[in-house]
Parts: structure tokens; sequence; C-alpha cells
């Protein structure tokens, strides 16, 4: 371990119960995706209550995109500023209220409760992986995979659960308030934790790497290969159970589909990152991502109402969408030098990446409102995918977005 980890590491030690701080982030974990993605299952029943467009219902998964691209550069001078605890705190917080604003009030209300969701998802995702490398400096790897794994084993569930509880009698508020109630959980169990906040800066990032980031084209390559798969999965998530209900599957088994797609996610947020870190490039994990994207992609265009090829086509594209999401996460570390680049070049990829992906919703409900049909949307999509390899092969080389300052870091 190099002298500058190693003294991270051990200013990350805290005296804190470390079973407590773990409790704390799983049920912190929880509420990072169930909000939105027990959103789609439920657009009918929303849709019934309130006469929208696709392009209205597609701009509810989008808006919490375009929350995280605002706030996404700006987190960590706020941690830095208030303290861990203080801001994880207040945006459980704005995430319980904006939980209970959602249900009631009509469509005013709906739209201000689904931001202030998507403003304090968006917080909390940039800062628990600091936390996470605070508390727990030397099994960093494994406590983010348990961290991920929790995150979308509850965002599977709430897409499979959402409509069958809301038919139980509860009806799509009921069904939302669910959640809500999880995020009072994660909430009563962060307060204590105030007592232990210190204000400090995260890290100190310079003017001119702040601008370089930027200014570097792998950069962007990255940062582009980010925000397509980011849009890819938003859009499966806000609009795929409408796509399957119209191909003859009914409702609920369109949300076991997106419910499918999302646990098949899980063992390659394992194996993808392992993978990534031992291959001398990452190019044969792209070539193997677009495959499966592209065979997906098309199989649900050409074959209609199949409930088992259906179901195949959700797998592999689940498969791909955990394989490009981690390839995202690793291109932050394998083409930087240093943590404060590496931390550059994340802020960079999260904020345009989720801007680009909050288009994609909002896009496939009008392309949706114009056509009648999904193939012309479903299409932009596989057009996407090559976007994707391209910026891929590229971020898959051996470079790095600042090579001339390699020498600079080993020293």
């Amino acid at each position: 371990m190099n002298r500058t980890s190693l003294n991270d590491a051990e200013s990350g030690l805290s005296l804190r119960n470390p079973l407590f701080v773990l409790i704390c982030i799983l049920f912190t974990a929880i509420n990072m995706r169930s909000p939105i993605t027990a959103i789609s299952p439920l657009l009918d029943l929303i849709r019934h209550d309130f006469p929208v467009s696709n392009t209205m219902a597609g701009f509810l998964t989008t808006i919490p995109l375009v929350a995280f691209a605002i706030l996404s550069p700006f987190v960590a001078k706020l941690a830095g500023k208030y303290g861990m605890e203080r801001i994880i705190i207040i945006s459980l917080m704005v995430l319980t209220i904006g939980g209970w604003l959602r249900p009631f009030g009509g469509l005013p209300m709906l739209l201000i409760g689904t931001f202030l969701t998507g403003l304090a998802i968006a917080i909390v995702n940039v800062i628990l992986p600091g936390m996470i490398k605070r508390e727990f400096p030397f099994r960093v790897g494994i406590m983010t995979s348990i961290y991920s794994i929790c995150m979308n084993v509850f965002a599977a569930t709430a897409s499979a659960v959402s409509l069958p509880l809301a038919n139980t009698g509860l009806g799509w508020k009921g069904s939302i308030l669910i959640w809500t109630v999880l995020a009072m959980v994660a909430l009563i169990l962060w307060i204590p934790q105030q007592r232990y906040n210190q204000p400090a800066k995260l890290m100190k990032h310079s003017v001119k790497a702040t601008r370089s980031v930027w200014r570097s084209p792998l950069a962007w390559k990255i940062t582009i290969f980010m925000g397509m798969q980011s849009m890819i999965f938003y859009v499966s998530i806000a609009w795929l159970p409408d796509i399957l209900q119209e191909q003859g599957l009914t409702n609920i088994q369109s949300g076991y589909m997106l419910s499918l797609m999302q646990f098949s996610m899980l063992p390659f947020n394992f194996i993808i990152p392992i993978l990534a870190a031992k291959l001398k490039t990452q190019r044969p994990l792209v070539l193997f991502t677009v495959m499966l994207y592209l065979i997906s992609l098309l199989g649900i265009i050409f074959v209609d109402g199949y409930l088992w090829w259906t179901a195949t086509c959700l797998i592999l594209l689940g498969i791909a969408g955990a394989s490009s999401f981690s390839l995202s996460m690793m291109f932050f570390s394998l083409r930087t030098h240093t943590a404060n680049q590496a931390a550059d070049l994340s802020g960079m990829s999260q904020s345009i990446g989720y801007l680009l992906a909050a288009c994609g919703p909002t896009l496939f409900g009008i392309l949706h409102d114009v056509t009648g049909n999904w193939k012309l949307p479903l299409s932009i999509l596989v057009i996407a995918t090559f976007v994707i390899l391209y910026t891929g092969m590229m971020a898959g080389g051996k470079g790095f977005i600042h090579p001339e300052e390699k020498t600079a870091s080993a020293s």
C-alpha cells in the first residue's frame, strides 16, 4: 500500500460500532433505487388518476436523473463543509418528505415529490462510497459489493411487488408509501450518528486539475459510455412494463419481467469488476456487453409476446446492463493515476452521463406518442449500443485521461 492510501486509511478509522454503521449503510442502500423502480409498474394506475401523455409519464423517471446531473459535481464540497453524517441525515429527511408528497396533492405534488426524491438519492449516491472507504478502509471491495447487491435486490423487489401491492386494495398511492416507510427507518437509524459528524475536506481539487479532466478526449469517451448505458437502463425501468403489455403480457407479468432483468444483474456486479481489473484491456468485456445488448434489444423488437423468449432477452439485457455499469465504475480507477483524478472523472461522468440518460425516458415517450408503437424508440437504443461500442473500445484500452501526469503521480 502506498503512502497516500495508507494515510487515507488511517484517517478513516472510527471509534463507532462498525456493525451499526453497516446496518445504517444497508438500510440507506435499500432506498437508492427502489423509490424510482417502484414507479414504472404503476404508470397505468397513475395515468388512470391523472390523464397524462406518455411524454409526461416518462418525465416521472427523468426527473430523478436531472437531479443526479445537477447535484453530482457539488456533493463532495457539501459533505466536506458540513460533514457526511449531517448531509446524509438531511438527504434522508428530503427523501421522506418527497415520498409523502408523491401520493397526495395531485399531479403537481407527484412531480415535486419525485424531484425531491431524486435530489436526495443523488446526494447520498455520491457520499456513501466515501463513507464506506472511511469506515471500512481495508474492506472497501466487499463492503461496496454488499451495498451494491442490497441496492439492486430492493430495486428489483420494488419492480416486482409494487403492482401486486397496489392490487391488494392499497392502490398506487399506498404502494408508493410503503417504500417511504423504509426511508423513514433509514433516517431513524442515522440520527444517532450525528454525534460523529466531523466536517472536513474530503478531497482537495486544484482548479487546473478540474479544468483538465473536461479537456481530456478519453474522459469524454468514458462520460458518453456511462451516459448511454445509463440511458438504456432507465428507459428500461420506465417503459419495459408498457412495452411488454403492448406485446401481450399482463401487467403482473411485465412487472415480474422487469424484476427478472434486475435480478440477473446481481452476479455480474461481482464478476465484471474482478475481470476488468485482471485483464490488460477491457475491450473483450466491451464486445461481450455490446453483443448481449444487441441480442436482447433486437429480440424485444422483433419477437412479440413469447414469454420465455422475452424472459431470455431481459436476462441478457440485465447482464449487459450490469457489465456496462461495472465497466463505467472501473474506468474511473483504471484510466486515472490518482484519487483526485478519479474523483474529478467520476463527477464529470455522473453529471454529464446522467444528463444524457435523462433524455431517454422522455424521448421514448415522445416517439411513442408520435409513431404509436415502440419499434422506433427501441431502435434508438440499438443506435446507442453502437455508441457504447465505440466509446467503450476507446475507454477499454491502456490509456489514461492525463498520461503526462504519470511521472508526477508516481513521485
